[in-house]
């Protein structure tokens, strides 16, 4: 049976999926059939990872199966997943750490080793362990590729194929175990069994080569050269036998070779007495080969199913973000326009009495309109309503504020404890600097203080408008005979009733009332407005590997909302021209109207309970908003909290770890014995001139040196040092984890919009944009690029007035 080299499986460290893959799942889907489904993958996704890599493998097709299913849901979840994200880290052990290379039979693709070299480890910004540093998997690669070769020499061989053929095969095995030997020389970290096999290996196919080549040979009656070449071939199999014995069994070969040799020699002495060339005269055996790396197509598994089928690519999910985002921002424009028109409509009727000053030509009754208003401030609570929200304001701002406190607190302390580790270790202290890590983390609690502060300001502006007309909010709320007290009478204006200029007031009155109700409808229009950019952008990731999100999404955008943009224009025009209307005949209505100071004291009066009512509607709607604001803020804050804990966690794992292993290295550094120095090797004055020479005697010689501490660095892999045979070799360090390190966290920033702002005077202007941060290092593993949009933080929906200032 022929000695095959495989390679160890990498053993990892157990890492719970379920947890971080069911929060970002929980975060980014709503509660429903999809949800449960995914969740219930992410279970059947954690089972399978324990069952390639939680126990012992049998060496079987079937175990190999497992493997194969595992990578390919892998490949198939990176896209999906921000696993750079999550503070998932997956240690992987080195396969060389301990072990034999020899009797496995897992079967490994020629392309594998190349593939790791190309693909994975280009997605890592960190040392790679030995095992997978470029030098090792190009070595591996050669060596497989050797071997692939080798089945081929001996398929050929059992197959009884010509001999020019097999010999063409091991002669070019040969090569590819040469290649491969060369290579090995210099690495120290594979087993010791490497190069021995590989040595045999070399001689066994090029002795193999010319066994069948000397069979050639006699076929075409070179019965010198037959003989020539299975002298060679004994010198390589003795060569084999004599250095490699215990690695590899050479006898069944070297016995046919001696048959072959004994046979050609005896017809040649006896009947030919053909001359027997030297070595280096021979012509050399020509090459076939019949192996090359090939690359890696997933699936591996022809029974992989994606667990996650259903899921969209994080790219797709971006997407998504930025997609809602717009449509928000359009949405926002069209509602916003619409609502300061009707607040600036509002207020010129205001400013002008109306309508009350055409209902009030008694004088002396209080005006049906402001009866009606006075009605829907007491059925909205009253003043009451209004200072009980206010009042709760403070403690949902300081609720959010001690949220936000308590993470950044947990940075602070764990980068505190990293600083005071660094400066006891110095460079041994190798890992990123918390510092650093956590700039991205501090950036996002810095942008929500700023929100918080500007949120601050925007609930002063509303106490103070507040402020400004509690009072006459007050005196709506009182029955109709007190509010009819409190309104000042005038001398009756009835003269006026069924004048031209009051008919043609109130006509144009009621075209501007039929202008806004139409306002309502195409809000309501507006508002109900849904797609789905999902198929669409996927598309595009299929056919052009990437996304223009913007182009697909102003061009969907201007379909869906093109004529309601239109119709809003149209609208603001006509209220524009009726508000210019009723300005010129509030003025002749003016004009014909007795004018005295009972009058004008009336009509005051009424404009400013006319303005309390829209201040008391705005203000209630604006306090709302505001404690929705806090709320949703609350809610994202502490994902926000979840996000430190978790990073701050791992970081902790991390230190552990690295404390341990520094601990043992240090215990197990070599210390220099202490011994008296001989006076004969003191440094003692010369002798006086004149005096006799002392013999100088040979020092015993000092103890060898501590071996350095490991440094990882890139020259880690490609120039090893071997650490000296009398020092006790260093503790490994520990495993590095070969998944996305710590150092590519960018947080969540691009896949959650911030609950829309308040605004006192504009709608919709804080609504956070898109903003992805680019990752500074590596993808998900294992290594591919990378759908409802991901960690969706509650969309705060369209409110009357937006409550947020943007400063």
């Amino acid at each position: 049976m022929a000695t095959f080299i495989s390679v160890p499986l990498k053993k990892s460290s157990e890492v719970d999926l379920v947890k971080p893959l069911s929060k970002f799942v929980t975060s980014t889907y709503p509660p429903g059939e999809e949800q449960t489904e995914s969740l219930r993958a992410v279970e059947e996704l954690n089972k399978l990872r324990k069952s390639a890599l939680g126990r012992p493998l049998d060496k079987h097709e079937s175990s190999l199966e497992i493997l194969l299913r595992y990578y390919d849901q892998l490949c198939a979840i990176e896209p999906k997943f921000p696993f750079t994200e999550l503070c998932l880290t997956f240690t992987w052990k080195d396969a060389f750490d301990k072990g034999s290379l020899f009797g496995g039979s897992v079967k490994l693709g020629d392309g594998a080793f190349a593939h790791i070299k190309d693909t994975v480890l280009s997605a890592l910004n960190r040392e790679p362990t030995m095992d997978i540093s470029p030098e090792t998997v190009g070595t591996l690669s050669q060596i497989m590729l050797s071997q692939a070769q080798e089945v081929f020499v001996l398929k050929a061989t059992a197959d009884k194929m010509k001999d020019a053929i097999v010999a063409k095969l091991a002669n070019q095995a040969a090569d590819y175990y040469g290649d491969a030997f060369k290579q090995c020389q210099y690495k120290e970290n594979l087993p010791k069994e490497v190069l021995p096999v590989l040595a045999a290996k070399h001689c066994m196919m090029q002795a193999t080569a010319e066994l069948h080549q000397s069979a050639l040979a006699n076929q075409k009656k070179k019965f010198g050269e037959e003989i020539t070449r299975l002298q060679h071939a004994t010198e390589l199999v003795k060569t084999a036998a004599s250095r490699y014995d215990e690695y590899v069994n050479v006898k069944d070969l070297s016995d046919k070779i001696s048959r072959a040799l004994t046979a050609a020699k005896k017809d040649n002495d006896f009947i030919y007495h053909d001359r027997v060339p030297e070595v280096k005269d021979l012509e050399h055996i020509g090459k076939a080969s019949l192996v090359k790396a090939t690359a890696i197509q997933t699936p591996l598994s022809q029974k992989f199913t994606d667990l996650f089928e259903k899921m969209v690519p994080m790219a797709v999910q971006q997407s998504m973000s930025a997609a809602n985002s717009r449509k928000a921002d359009t949405v926002n424009r069209l509602i916003g326009s619409m609502r300061e028109a009707t607040n600036l409509c509002n207020g010129v009727l205001a400013s002008l009495n109306l309508p009350a000053a055409l209902e009030d030509l008694s004088g002396d009754a209080v005006p049906q309109s402001i009866l009606e208003k006075s009605r829907a401030v007491v059925q909205q609570g009253g003043l009451q309503s209004i200072e009980q929200l206010i009042k709760d304001l403070p403690e949902l701002l300081q609720r959010n504020r001690e949220i936000l406190d308590e993470s950044l607190k947990m940075l602070d302390d764990e980068e505190t404890t990293d600083n005071e580790l660094r400066g006891k270790f110095n460079q041994r202290w190798s890992r990123t600097p918390s510092g650093d890590l956590y700039k991205p983390l501090r950036a996002e609690g810095n942008n929500f203080r700023n929100i918080l502060d500007k949120a601050v300001q925007a609930d002063q502006v509303v106490k103070e408008r507040y402020t400004a007309h509690c009072e006459m909010i007050a005196l709506l709320c009182k029955p109709e005979n007190e509010l009819c007290a409190a309104i000042p009478s005038a001398n009756p204006a009835k003269t006026l009733q069924g004048s031209e200029v009051v008919n043609v007031l109130r006509a144009q009155l009621a075209q501007l009332d039929e202008v806004k109700r139409e306002r309502e409808v195409l809000e309501g229009e507006v508002k109900s407005v849904t797609f789905d950019m999902t198929a669409k952008f996927l598309t595009a990731l299929a056919q052009d590997g990437a996304i223009n999100e913007e182009a697909l999404t102003t061009s969907e955008l201007d379909t869906r909302y093109g004529s309601h943009t239109q119709r809003v224009q149209q609208n603001l025009r006509r209220q524009e021209e009726l508000l210019s209307q009723i300005q010129v005949s509030h003025q002749e209505f003016s004009a014909l109207k007795q004018s005295n100071s009972e009058a004008n004291n009336r009509e005051e009066v009424l404009k400013k309970l006319a303005s309390a009512h829209d201040s008391y509607i705005e203000i209630s709607c604006n306090i709302k908003e505001g404690t929705k604001f806090y709320n949703d803020l609350t809610e994202i804050l502490l994902k926000f909290q979840n996000k430190c804990s978790d990073i701050v966690f791992a970081r902790k794992t991390e230190r552990d770890e690295l404390l341990k292993y520094l601990q043992q290295s240090i215990a197990r550094e070599p210390s220099a014995p202490s011994f008296n120095i001989p006076s004969y090797q003191s440094n003692t004055p010369a002798p006086a001139s004149g005096g006799p020479t002392p013999v100088p005697r040979t020092a015993k010689p000092q103890p060898p040196a501590r071996p350095p501490l490991p440094n990882i660095s890139p020259q880690a892999a490609s120039t090893p040092v071997a650490p000296s045979s009398t020092n006790p070799p260093p503790v490994a360090p520990p495993s590095q984890a070969q998944g996305p390190p710590y150092s590519t966290y960018q947080g969540y920033p691009g896949y959650y919009q911030m609950p829309m702002a308040y605004n006192p005077y504009a709608y919709g202007q804080f609504n956070m944009p898109y903003m992805p941060y680019q990752a500074q290092g590596q993808a998900g593993c294992p290594g591919a690029p990378p759908a409802q949009q991901p960690y969706p933080y509650p969309q705060q929906p369209p409110q009357q007035q937006p409550y947020y200032p943007q400063q």
